[in-house]
């Protein structure tokens, strides 16, 4: 069995940190619908006990919506966290990109060995037709600009949640950065599934995928219903693999928030399936091989085993 790199899940311990998401009022914008089920707790105790099957080798954090007001302070909870139970690898943290601390704050994160980029979801429309270009804190934002331009600076990637109709606007952001990587998470949130949004999906994807500094993590597949759909995971997977190659593709959990959808064995059992038809190597470089290379993981020593019995 191939093994795997995780480049997308989260931890959380709701009695120590703050996450106003996860302990305050429900978000009803939230793309998975009631997400009370994971308001609570998730530790690496729990990540093992999910992932004992999956041989997974290495593992990329997402910043998890900490409290702005103390954006390093999940990154120094989870270097602790790292040193009592090796994981995860590395870790990619929060920094508001329009703020007048943005430097300070890179800087705060980039002291940290494990730390390889930042995630801030720009500003976004509802719909594609709603789209303004250079909104306040869009990727056309000049104040947002000016902090995107400091990541080179900190050799710190990017990691983009967007919907897919704002990836013409990650393209001249690829494009005005060339040095700066960019990884687009969840699969460019392909939520409307007809064929009509379908079609629309892939063509962003084709737009930014001719970026050769972009990359994308397949993940985030679920439903509003809480549903994983086979079928239709499939050739959003296989169109993914085929748009980008399989050296700019990365396969991610985004675990506990995907719990909400499936088990962990139904999620990456179904991409092992998805891309049976592949070479090993191809298969090696969407499950390990795109995910240490972009996140820079020989970087941090030898990689953490998980076994069962922990």
């Amino acid at each position: 069995m191939i093994p795997i790199v995780d480049a997308h899940h989260h931890f959380w311990d709701l009695g120590r940190n703050p996450y106003p998401w996860l302990a305050g009022e429900m978000d009803p914008t939230f793309r998975y619908g009631d997400y009370s089920a994971i308001r609570r707790s998730y530790l690496p105790e729990d990540y093992r006990r999910d992932t004992a099957r999956q041989g997974v080798l290495r593992t990329v954090h997402m910043e998890a919506e900490w409290d702005v007001a103390d954006e390093v302070g999940e990154t120094r909870w989870l270097h602790d966290v790292q040193a009592r139970h090796g994981l995860p690898t590395v870790m990619v943290a929060h920094a508001r990109l329009e703020g007048d601390d943005v430097e300070k704050v890179l800087a705060g994160h980039a002291a940290f060995p494990a730390v390889r980029g930042v995630r801030q979801k720009p500003a976004a429309a509802p719909s594609p037709g709603r789209v303004v270009r250079g909104a306040p804190g869009s990727m056309d934002d000049p104040r947002w600009r000016r902090g995107y331009a400091l990541l080179e600076k900190y050799r710190l990637s990017y990691d983009l949640q967007t919907p897919w109709w704002h990836l013409a606007e990650a393209a001249d952001l690829a494009r005005d950065f060339p040095r700066t990587q960019i990884i687009v998470n969840h699969t460019g949130l392909p939520a409307d599934r007809s064929r009509e949004g379908l079609a629309e999906w892939r063509r962003a994807l084709e737009t930014v995928a001719a970026r050769p500094n972009v990359a994308i993590k397949i993940s985030g597949l679920g439903q509003r219903d809480h549903s994983w759909p086979w079928d239709g995971n499939r050739q959003i997977v296989r169109d993914t693999v085929a748009i980008f190659g399989v050296d700019r593709c990365m396969f991610a959990s985004n675990y506990p928030v995907d719990r909400l959808c499936a088990s962990y064995d139904t999620i990456f059992g179904a991409f092992r399936r998805f891309v049976t038809d592949r070479t090993d190597a191809d298969q090696t470089k969407l499950f390990h091989d795109t995910a240490v290379r972009v996140y820079r993981m020989n970087d941090v020593g030898t990689p953490f085993r998980f076994d069962a019995r922990d």
